[in-house]
């Protein structure tokens, strides 16, 4: 009999050999790097974190199996984290979206091969190099001169011939070329810029990130007779973009009073199912239960594919100048849980902290925890690095195989 490891190794091996042979029949020799290696990772990363999550269009499937991520990352991060599915720094304080982000804004714009579609918000020309095979133009805007102009370099490297870019204010569009069939935005406004609306054309669509500025929605917008209709799809967190939009934001956070929103779950899911508060989730259910150790509700991951994604992650403001050390807890309980993929796939908790260059300046892990445990409240006394920024605390399987459930996340201050 097979392993269950034995069993994911062998189809992430059929679907790298399916992704070399889609390459070679519907894909354009590019002038990029590529290796084996690189396209393991990819073929590794849209099984798991596109597919597996998912996104389903095969357009868009292939676009995203065909186009070197890594080309797009800064080199040093290029081996070992171009293809996870993580957002990743470029500089200047922005980064590259996450795969799963791109290919589900992607996903939900429905490209269709005669698209003209603004981009706003170039940043590595990732999101642009996705849409290329997939639309007749992108024109595609960054207002950070130097994220703009490396862009431009890349992207004429790998010979994508029909995207455009240019340096400045993506807010105000590119009226020249415009009236545009989709737009999309990847960076989070407060509300829709006016000129994006009027350079939309009536019947086309938007898809853009919008809310305060670590508790987001994305949203698909659809113009008609000149009025926006949106749908909220899902709760997101995208990097603010620079540049006077952001500065005139009505709602700001005191990153000296950080704090975790709905950390009991007792809020409940939104529309679309998802807990509140709370963005990219992967396999998580809301559980009822009498027992639950705060309230009346906790969140619990189940996972029986090695490997697979299974978290939730919020995102807060914190100041490493005003905030020395925080105290962090959390309920936590499990139940026939094993390792995942690889040896560091365990249920956990983790805080990463973030300098203003969105670079990561400290972590702590909570955990690895395994096999079958009670609930058990975890506490720990974390520092904040002095350059911090933003955190991030994630919690889930991350990859392991069972069940794992968390309750009652929060902080607790300890001013310098």
């Amino acid at each position: 009999m097979i392993s269950a490891n034995k069993f994911f190794d062998l189809r992430l091996l059929l679907v790298s050999l399916a992704t070399i042979v889609l390459n070679i029949i519907t894909v354009p020799p590019t002038l990029g790097q590529d290796s084996p290696e690189y396209a393991r990772q990819r073929a590794r990363m849209v099984e798991l974190a596109v597919k597996g999550a998912g996104v389903s269009d095969p357009r868009v499937l292939r676009s995203m199996l065909s186009t070197l991520r890594h080309e797009f990352v800064p080199t040093k991060l290029r081996r070992t984290q171009a293809y996870l599915d993580a957002g990743i720094p470029i500089g200047a304080g922005q980064t590259i979206s996450s795969p799963f982000i791109v290919a589900y804004m992607t996903e939900s714009l429905d490209p269709q091969p005669t698209d003209r579609v603004l981009e706003i918000g170039t940043g590595s020309g990732y999101q642009a190099a996705i849409l290329s095979p997939l639309v007749k133009e992108v024109y595609s805007i960054e207002i950070v001169e130097s994220l703009g102009r490396n862009a431009m370099k890349v992207l004429e490297k790998l010979e994508y011939k029909n995207v455009f870019t240019k340096i400045g204010d993506g807010y105000l569009g590119w009226p020249e070329h415009a009236p545009f069939d989709k737009i999309i935005v990847t960076c989070s406004p407060e509300d829709i810029p006016q000129p994006l609306v009027d350079q939309l054309k009536d019947g086309g669509l938007m898809i853009v990130p919008m809310g305060e500025r670590h508790q987001q929605t994305l949203y698909l917008l659809e113009k008609k007779e000149g009025q926006m209709e949106r749908v909220a799809l899902r709760p997101t967190l995208f990097v603010p973009m620079t540049g006077a939009a952001e500065e005139k934001r009505e709602v700001l956070p005191d990153p000296s009073k950080p704090e975790i929103i709905n950390g009991d779950f007792e809020e409940g899911v939104d529309e679309n199912g998802f807990v509140k508060g709370w963005y990219y989730q992967r396999n998580l259910q809301l559980i009822p239960s009498p027992n639950a150790p705060s309230g009346a509700q906790f969140i619990q991951f189940q996972n029986q594919v090695p490997g697979q994604l299974t978290h939730v992650m919020q995102a807060f403001a914190i100041d490493g100048g005003q905030v020395s050390s925080i105290k962090f807890s959390a309920y936590f309980s499990c139940e026939n849980v094993s390792r995942g993929a690889t040896n560091d796939e365990f249920p956990a908790i983790v805080l990463s902290f973030y300098d203003r260059n969105r670079e990561r300046v400290g972590e702590t892990v909570i955990g690895p925890f395994q096999g079958t445990q009670p609930w058990k409240l975890h506490e720990q006394k974390i520092r904040v690095p002095r350059a911090a920024q933003d955190a991030i605390v994630r919690v889930g399987l991350f990859g392991a195989i069972g069940t794992a459930s968390f309750d009652a996340i929060k902080i607790e201050l300890d001013r310098k």
